[in-house]
């Protein structure tokens, strides 16, 4: 099979810049699948609903939500379903998270807010830094429940850091969420506003929030840096950069021979065990209505599978320079120097020999680098989608990456070139 590619559109620079708009404008995993939604509909994309009948038919292209933090986009050839091309990856990232009922007043002095920690964030990273909150509240509206996206687009909260006057061990210090992480919202005045806020930032009024999934992040926006602008520094680069440069080559693949499918799922950060989670139906569900809809047979279905391919795209580690003996002796990827493949004895990445050889193929006819990821043999390395999203569809599937450093810090650092390098193979992916 031969592939061509156009001209990609976007140099690394540009791109990187268009990386860190998009960034900036998701500060949580909802206003991620928002905004790319927003893009799908500027295509020419169809939006389908779960609960409502599914026209599809050859030659067209749609997308579907789930739960307002996962998405599907997906394309139908003209000559119909013979095999499958699917990209994953997803849309949250380590932080903290509001609890119910958030305010905590300390001495009738401050109120603090109340958090929980999600995902495997680097704690200490979180301190002394403007935070805001954003996510979604769910409001009741014509008798239905619906969801308002929220972000308080302000410097809003900062955890306080002891200083070492008061407690001499603070450079060693190993931080207790409930204890060390509460922000402070403000002096005790501000005792009842919190929701306020939110409610304010939503739209709606505070009485009419019943319920809310709400996340800090921090205020510092993403930014181009280094000696020669080499690096690109943002927040939620895991897994966002994966998420944004496979959405720019599905979106510029010619998407003629195989049917195209793009997937962001949520929740990977703590499992992915959750309806809109790789380890969920929803992609079962959306290719098997795709066959009905099609009029396939089962068998139609299965056949299908057999030859089609996964790209698990979620980012990697590069060698970090302070810690060289952290990573494998031999298998050493670093950051813009092309795409990382993973791989893992114990199948925490699906990688094998032959998922990697494809994907290797394709790096060479799309023209850019790769490099490959093993954990040392005496550590344990973490896991991501391609594996866990096997067990409901059963293709063979790459885990691949991105190559970053601060990996589940609330700000973090990869290359310029790595994410054109991954659209550019996601285009002839996708041709």
């Amino acid at each position: 099979m031969t592939y061509t590619i156009s001209n990609f559109s976007d140099p690394a620079e540009k791109l990187s810049e268009e990386l860190l708009s998009f960034l900036d404008a998701s500060p949580s995993c909802f206003h991620a699948v928002k905004n790319l939604s927003d893009r799908l509909l500027a295509a020419g994309f169809t939006p389908l609903a779960e609960n409502q009948k599914w026209q599809i038919v050859p030659g067209g292209k749609y997308f579907v939500t789930r739960n307002g933090s996962a998405l599907i986009a997906f394309t139908i050839p003209e000559k119909g379903v013979k095999s499958w091309r699917i990209t994953a990856s997803h849309s949250d990232s380590p932080c903290l998270k509001v609890k119910e009922n958030p305010e905590i007043a300390a001495e009738d002095h401050y109120v603090r807010l109340n958090v929980e920690g999600y995902g495997g964030m680097i704690t200490g990273s979180w301190l002394d830094r403007p935070l805001s909150a954003a996510g979604r509240v769910v409001v009741k509206e014509n008798g239905c429940l619906v969801n308002r996206l929220v972000n308080i687009d302000r410097d809003l909260l900062l955890i306080p850091n002891i200083a070492p006057h008061m407690d001499r061990d603070v450079n060693k210090k190993e931080y207790n969420i409930q204890k060390d992480m509460l922000p402070i919202f403000g002096d005790i005045s501000a005792k009842g506003t919190f929701m306020k806020a939110v409610a304010e930032a939503a739209g709606v009024r505070e009485d009419e929030i019943l319920g809310h999934d709400l996340y800090f992040y921090v205020r510092q926006k993403g930014c181009v840096w280094g000696a020669s602008g080499e690096y690109i520094a943002s927040a939620r680069l895991d897994d966002l950069q994966c998420a944004f440069a496979s959405f720019k080559g599905f979106l510029a693949g010619q998407k003629q021979e195989h049917a195209a499918v793009y997937c962001l799922f949520d929740n990977e950060e703590v499992g992915s065990l959750t309806r809109q989670g790789a380890a969920s139906t929803f992609l079962k569900d959306c290719l098997e209505r795709i066959c009905e809809g099609l009029s396939m047979s089962r068998e139609d279905y299965l056949i299908s599978l057999a030859d089609s391919f996964m790209i698990s795209a979620d980012n990697a580690h590069a060698v970090h320079p302070a810690h060289l003996e952290k990573s494998d002796p031999i298998n050493r990827p670093y950051i813009n120097e092309g795409i990382v493949i993973k791989y893992n004895a114990a199948q925490s990445y699906c990688s094998d020999g032959l998922s990697g050889a494809m994907f290797k193929d394709l790096c060479r006819r799309a023209g850019v680098p790769y490099q490959t990821f093993t954990n040392r043999s005496d550590q344990r390395g973490g896991g991501t989608l391609g594996n866990i999203s096997g067990a409901q569809v059963a293709v063979s599937t790459v885990d691949i990456g991105l190559p970053q450093l601060a990996m589940h810090a609330p700000y973090e650092m990869a290359g310029t070139k790595d994410t054109a390098y991954l659209a550019k193979a996601a285009e002839v992916f996708f041709a």
